[in-house]
């Protein structure tokens, strides 16, 4: 249970407490009204004695009475006999009393974690208490216990009397005909000799004080002086004190009253029974004030509040209904009753209350408390005179004291329920009274005892009700013993509850004792047993009692050791069910007052109270249909109480959660949301309310800043650019940021500046936005927000527009001062027209949102200022989408208009987590997102960029022309066009003095070629011609085109075209080409130096042709070559594949032209043995070409520019291509650069893992310089352009395709291939942790023995006459030529006789006469003749290639000599005459 004020010692002993009546003269009456106070009201402050009592037990032992407190009330005289249950009054009473007790806000709560439950609820529950205490006062007197039964009866008279003496006696004949007249059943009397306490109340401000002193020394003689008391009060006038605050004492005990008083009275004016009132104090009730009248009324109520007394005069009932209305005005207005309870006691001193608490305690222990001990004697000495007699002698003495006769049966209660019952003579009752006396003087030991010895009694009486009273009150004085405690009975307890609520029907006194027990055993810490037996009362003949048990139950579950959090939430739920069908429920409180129904339906504020506590539990728990309810619930509780703020809050919270609620469920919680939040706001509402539907996905939304890209205009094709439309790759972006890097480094000098930033087009949550974006003026700004509809139903948006702050910048314009701000939410708010002056926003009419979609909205904002644009939320109209046949009806459309709420979401992004500081990685920090927060810049230059006859499929090395079409759409001029790609092989815009002239528009360019062709005849062997070109005249070193605009600036509004060559890649497939177009305005020093427009094509690139060359050294003599002196000739053979498998309808492929393009070598002529005019290859054919290729002339090489490149072009058909020119030489060089690239990477990789090596850096110089050396030897570095022509049908026509392959020749005897190798997997190699040696490096051998080239020189056929001359003697010459470029000793050596096999077969063999070794040097490039002798002895067919030739480098004389490679086979045929 929640945690009380009092302890359960001073609850139990507060709660039975004498009870004392008082019966004052019509003059005692007025003297007390004077402090707008009857007297017992007057008393009540005082009533609680401050020092110790003493009494002395049976056993002349003294008894200590501790902190004693009595009651005082005003006699109120009733014929009607107790009820077992409340009364409507009652019920009324109470309801008010807890309603009247709401928890004030700033209460103390109290914070409790049970496990992951954190949970907030009120520490102490007044209303509870306030509750039980009135309940337990407002209990009537039974006949079978006497602790609310009057013990003595105060008699005051004033002191103003004629004759006090006869007033005395007139009111001790009243008491003694009220006890002993049998008229009346309340109130009830403790024994029949009732103590007579005379009381003389005498005014200091207006009485005689000497008379007063003599007729109390009268009244000492008549009664004794412990019998009467003298009384002086009202020691100053009303009029004196109102300039002095004193205090007041009586406002809480009057405060409590009010509600009580106002029942009682509501109660009085419909109640049947006439009460009987002091014949003294009720002689002449019109002839009072009508302040008199509401006192006297009030102090005959004081007695029992809910017994009441109403006059039978009617002239009271105009007085009753304005003290009726007064009560309830002070209860209704906290103002208003303090200002009343402000005048109590204005005529009292502090003096007079000290007398006042002189006299209760002058009554109580000169008068109560010996007339109790008295009594307690008396008792005990018929108990004792009764012991030890037999049952039989014990019934015989009943008889003798007049309860001889059997107990009757009562006539009202039969004895299935209660039992019998006793005559007030009883000797049981009699040991029940002297237990009752006990217990009220805190004699709890001889109370317990004789509970115990009555219970036993009644139990064999079989008198139920007496003996569940006696078990009650035996383990209450069972628990309030002292010193060593006895332990407490709580099955006493049990089967008292048991006996009144089964047995004797009587809920009220069941629920007495339940209270009392709950209280104990949660002081014993027994929160369980508690609980369970508060539970237990609950019961459906009234909603509040059990409401508020169930709610003590829950306080049980949570106080426990282990709390039971979720049974605390459930009962707490159960209880606001019962607070709210108490707030309902009309007929428990049986009236038609209005007031009165207004009240009681304010009981759901302690339902709602409950239900907001039980949701802390519940809450984001995974009990969706149980939050829902609760949500549910305290929305209505809400609205209904008047507090649509929190009921708006509450429907909020069951819409925005994902709930398994049905489709209709969910809509009517949505149009109660809707009624409710209308409701709200109201029709003049100026702010705007958040609304929880749809769910925003803040952090997924995006924003694009600029217009979007036109679609395509006929055969025109847009730029992709950024769209919403895009999905963001950061690989992508990554690509796009390395681009416009390249683009910025080359419009500033090959320098990035350190104020760049990449261009941010679209930013999301994957972006960079710790920086304010910039946006353009007069360009949109388009905000995609996400929203989700968690619903089963519809939703209807509508006027769905943004929510923005805008602030101009700091330079002042002529119209508006600078720094000012500018919003359209005050403008949304009041439903007026947008500004478009600063910002135009675009409004959405009607966006429907179907059940559970996940649907994007795209709003723009077009800001004509600069400064600074914040995004903060969106606005629109939300309702719930029409259904079904309902929605065509006029009356069902009239409750979507009525349903229709206007509000705002704000767009609150929560930036990336930060985590670079020790801080960041303790501290869970976010930093900024300021997507939202662009700032507007001014003019910026915009281009579109159109492509026509842009093709989306190729053929490998297909050259295909297109155009594109600059436009400048703004209105401020842009110049340094540049472009930048991933793939820069891929198109050429050419250059201005390599570009031929072509067509000026596409269609006028339909059947021209797109390379530059000159008409030749064909003949057969003819020599090529050659050109020399530049490289700078091609490309660019940084990779950056720069595009040729005439002038470089292109104006606003203008356009120009452009032709553009396309290349098709050279690995078929599908290729994603990106284009990222650089421009900039003619105005400089703007915070947006730059722009960029982005271009994305995909290509499907097929198979065309496969080709692979290779060049070997040429075996013709020297002299045979006259073009070729001094190195021989070297012959250059290329295989050509046809691989296309007929995609697109190729036919056949016709090699068109071979060109070479070197700084050092040169294609010289084509060699055709078969005198073909024409080269054609179908599908898979094969065609092998070979060329002669000479070096460079010598002045060409020597010449100041080394690097021009020789372009030579071998024709084989009828026109010739100039392939130095546009396009042929730019793809040329592009491919050239692109593969000087990937070399450069390769050998930077191999240089970085050579220099980890370890060894002697003398022996790696020496060993690279031979590696170099001998690589010069074999060089070839001849690139060949294969052009093609590539015939194919579509739709019945006839196309022709061109195009080109590159070939690079890089080694002499190395084949190459136009085709790119696949890359093989390396084979995974095992870690080592330890370094080793690396090999020594040697130079290859393939290398070293291509230094020298041998030919040798003879006749092909020779005859001799052997019969004549046996030896045939052959002069032989023998070519040496070296080809490195450094000085070689060779070595002939002729004694070496070839050993290997021969594919030929030699008839014997020969010998070489004369000197058989030598021993030459030769200079760089020297070509040196030998002659030889051979000699034959026989004819036949002879190998000359004998001669072993080894050779070194002059220089490296550590090394030795490595035999060269030779020719094929010489073969000589010797004929006989």
């Amino acid at each position: 249970m929640a945690q009380c004020v009092q302890s359960i010692q001073e609850f139990v002993q507060d709660s039975f407490v004498p009870m004392v009546a008082v019966l004052c003269s019509e003059e005692a009456l007025r003297v007390t009204r004077k402090n707008n106070l009857n007297f017992a009201e007057l008393l009540r402050p005082f009533c609680r004695l401050t020092s110790e009592g003493h009494i002395r037990d049976p056993n002349n032992q003294v008894q200590v009475v501790k902190n004693l407190r009595i009651c005082v009330n005003n006699v109120v005289t009733s014929p009607s006999s107790a009820s077992t249950s409340l009364s409507p009054a009652q019920r009324r009473l109470l309801n008010e009393v807890v309603l009247s007790c709401q928890p004030q806000e700033g209460a103390v709560t109290s914070v409790t974690t049970a496990g992951n439950y954190e949970l907030n609820f009120s520490v102490t529950t007044p209303w509870f208490e306030a509750y039980r205490e009135n309940f337990l006062q407002s209990m009537p007197a039974s006949d079978h216990e006497f602790l609310n039964h009057y013990l003595a009866c105060l008699l005051v008279v004033s002191s103003t009397e004629e004759v006090p003496v006869e007033q005395f006696l007139r009111l001790s004949q009243e008491q003694h005909r009220i006890q002993h007249s049998g008229e009346y059943t309340s109130p009830k009397w403790f024994i029949p000799n009732t103590l007579k306490y005379y009381v003389l109340l005498h005014d200091m401000s207006e009485g005689n004080e000497q008379r007063a002193e003599t007729v109390y020394e009268d009244m000492k003689q008549r009664y004794g002086s412990q019998g009467c008391y003298l009384l002086k009060m009202n020691s100053r006038t009303f009029s004196a004190g109102q300039d002095e605050q004193m205090p007041d004492p009586w406002c809480q005990y009057l405060h409590k009253n009010i509600l009580r008083n106002q029942d009682t009275l509501d109660e009085s004016l419909t109640a049947d029974s006439v009460a009987v009132e002091n014949s003294i104090c009720g002689a002449d009730v019109n002839s009072t004030s009508s302040t008199g009248k509401a006192d006297e009324v009030s102090s005959n109520l004081q007695s029992h509040p809910l017994q009441l007394d109403s006059s039978s005069s009617s002239g009271n009932l105009h007085a009753l209904a304005a003290i009726n209305t007064d009560l309830k005005k002070g209860m209704r207005d906290p103002d208003s009753s303090n200002q009343a309870a402000g005048s109590h006691g204005a005529c009292l001193t502090l003096n007079d209350h000290d007398r006042i608490r002189q006299f209760i305690q002058e009554f109580t222990f000169r008068g109560l408390l010996p007339h109790i001990e008295k009594n307690i004697r008396q008792l005990n000495d018929q108990l004792v005179s009764r012991k030890g007699l037999s049952r039989s002698l014990f019934t015989a003495t009943k008889k003798w004291f007049g309860g001889g006769k059997a107990p009757e049966k009562s006539i009202s209660e039969p004895k299935s329920t209660c039992g019998l019952l006793y005559p007030p003579e009883a000797p049981e009752l009699q040991i029940r009274k002297m237990a009752d006396l006990c217990f009220l003087v805190q004699h709890y030991e001889l109370a317990y005892s004789c509970y115990h010895t009555a219970k036993k009694d009644f139990v064999s009486d079989q008198a139920m009700l007496y003996a569940a009273g006696a078990l009650e009150m035996a383990a209450v004085s069972a628990f309030l013993q002292g010193g060593a405690p006895r332990p407490y009975p709580a099955h006493y307890m049990d089967t008292a509850i048991q006996t009144y609520r089964d047995v004797c029907k009587n809920m009220v006194l069941a629920e007495r004792c339940a209270l009392f027990s709950a209280e104990i055993l949660k002081s014993q810490g027994k929160y369980s047993e508690a609980a369970t037996l508060l539970i237990k009362m609950t019961s459906e003949d009234s909603d509040l009692r059990s409401a508020l048990l169930l709610e003590q139950a829950a306080h049980c579950f949570i106080n426990m050791r282990n709390p039971m959090v979720r049974k605390f939430a459930f009962h707490m739920i159960l209880a606001g069910h019962r607070f709210s069908k108490a707030g309902q429920n009309k007929e428990e409180y049986q009236t038609t007052n209005p007031l009165v129904v207004k009240q009681s339906g304010e009981q759901r504020r302690h339902a709602l109270r409950c239900y907001c506590q039980a949701m802390q539990v519940y809450r984001e728990r995974g009990w969706s249909l149980a939050e829902d309810h609760i949500n549910f619930t305290i929305g209505r509780q809400s609205f209904t109480l008047g507090q649509p703020e929190n009921a708006v809050a509450a429907f909020r919270q069951i819409l925005v959660s994902d709930s398994r609620q049905t489709a209709t469920q969910q809509g009517a919680f949505l149009r109660e949301y809707l009624y409710v939040h209308k409701n709200v706001m109201g029709p003049n509402e100026i702010s705007l309310a958040q609304l929880p539907l749809p769910c925003i996905h803040a952090s997924a939304t995006r924003v694009y800043f600029g217009h979007e890209r036109r679609l395509a205009e006929g055969e025109k094709q847009a730029a992709t650019h950024v769209s919403l439309d895009q999905e963001f790759d950061q690989d992508l972006s990554a690509m796009w940021c390395s681009l416009e890097e390249q683009l910025v480094a080359s419009a500033n000098r090959g320098v990035i500046p350190v104020s760049f930033q990449p261009t941010q087009c679209c930013l999301n949550s994957q972006t960079d936005n710790l920086r304010h974006p910039l946006a353009v003026v007069e360009e949109p700004v388009i905000v995609e927000v996400t929203f989700r509809n968690p619903l089963k139903v519809s939703l209807a948006l509508s006027s769905l527009s943004l929510l923005w702050w805008f602030t101009t910048d700091s330079t002042p314009s002529k119209e508006k001062a600078a720094g000012e701000t500018f919003t359209n939410e005050e403008t949304c708010a009041v439903g007026k027209s947008h500004k478009d002056d600063v910002v135009t926003t675009e409004v959405i009419q009607d966006f429907h949102m179907g059940p559970e979609e996940t649907k994007t909205a795209r709003l723009r904002l077009l800001p004509h200022r600069t400064g600074q644009l914040n995004i903060v939320g969106v606005v629109y109209n939300l309702s719930a989408a029409p259904t079904g046949k309902s929605a065509e009806t006029e009356a069902g459309q009239q409750d979507l208009d009525v349903l229709v709420v206007w509000g705002k979401q704000d767009l609150k992004i929560r930036g990336p987590r930060l985590n670079l500081t020790k801080e960041d990685k303790m501290v869970v920090r976010h930093g900024p997102d300021r997507r939202l927060e662009p700032i507007i810049t001014p003019p910026m230059p915009l281009m579109e960029v159109f492509f026509l006859q842009f093709p989306t499929a190729l053929l490998c090395g297909e050259i295909r022309k297109a155009y594109v079409e600059f436009c400048n759409v703004s209105g401020v001029p842009l110049c340094g066009l540049r472009v930048a790609s991933t793939h820069p092989d891929f198109f050429t815009f050419g250059s201005q003095a390599t570009t031929p002239l072509t067509p000026v528009s596409p269609s006028s360019a339909e059947n021209c070629s797109a390379y530059k062709t000159l008409a030749v005849s064909l003949q057969p062997g003819s020599e090529s011609t050659e050109m020399l070109v530049s490289a700078k005249d091609f490309s660019q070193p940084s990779g950056v085109m720069e595009i040729p605009i005439e002038g470089g600036t292109l104006q606003p509004g203008e356009s120009t075209q452009l032709p553009l060559w396309l290349r098709g890649p050279d690995q078929e497939g599908v290729h994603e080409i990106n284009f990222l177009f650089y421009y900039e305005s003619t105005e400089k020093g703007l915070k947006i130096s730059h722009r960029v427009l982005r271009h994305t094509v995909f290509i499907c690139a097929s198979r065309s042709l496969s080709v692979q060359a290779s060049a070997c050294r040429s075996s013709v003599p020297p002299h045979h070559s006259v073009e070729d002196k001094g190195c021989g000739g070297t012959l250059v053979f290329i295989d050509v594949e046809n691989i296309n498998t007929s995609e697109g309808g190729v036919r056949e492929f016709h090699i068109v032209q071979v060109s070479s393009s070197s700084r050092h070598w040169r294609l010289h002529k084509y060699i055709n043995p078969n005198k073909e005019k024409d080269c054609k290859l179908s599908s898979r054919e094969r065609a092998k070409l070979c060329f002669r290729a000479t070096r460079c002339k010598p002045h060409q090489t020597t010449s100041d520019d080394l690097e021009k490149y020789t372009f030579v072009d071998l024709n084989l058909g009828n026109e010739r291509i100039i392939s130095s020119s546009t396009p042929c030489g730019d793809f040329f060089f592009r491919c050239c650069r692109t593969s000087e690239f990937k070399q450069v990477d390769l050998v930077s990789s191999m240089t970085g893992s050579v220099t980890k090596s370890q060894g002697p850096l003398s022996v790696e110089r020496r060993d690279s310089d031979i590696s170099d050396i001998a690589k010069k030897c074999n060089e070839m570095d001849l690139n060949m352009i294969i052009i093609w022509k590539a015939y194919v049908v579509e739709d019945n026509k006839q196309l022709i395709l061109e195009g080109q392959l590159h070939v690079a020749l890089q080694t002499m005897g190395k084949p190459a291939s136009s085709l790119t190798p696949k890359e093989e997997a390396q084979e995974m190699v095992l870690l080592k942790f330890k370094s080793e040696l690396p090999p020594p490096v040697s130079p290859p051998s393939a290398e070293l023995s291509q230094l020298i080239k041998t030919n040798l020189h003879y006749p092909e056929t020779y005859t001799h006459p052997f019969v004549q001359d046996s030896l045939c003697l052959v002069p032989v010459t023998l070519i040496l030529s070296n080809c490195s470029l450094a000085q070689v000793d060779v070595v002939i050596d002729l004694r070496h006789r070839n050993t290997n096999g021969e594919s030929v077969e030699v008839h014997g063999s020969f010998s070489w006469v004369g000197q058989t070794q030598y021993r030459l040097q030769l200079k760089a490039q020297e070509v040196l003749g030998l002659t030889l002798r051979a000699c034959f002895l026989r004819p036949g067919v002879y190998n000359l290639n004998t001669p072993r030739v080894l050779a070194k480098l002059t220089d490296q004389s550590g090394m030795s000599e490595t035999s060269q490679q030779t020719a094929g086979p010489a073969l000589i045929i010797i004929n006989n005459v």
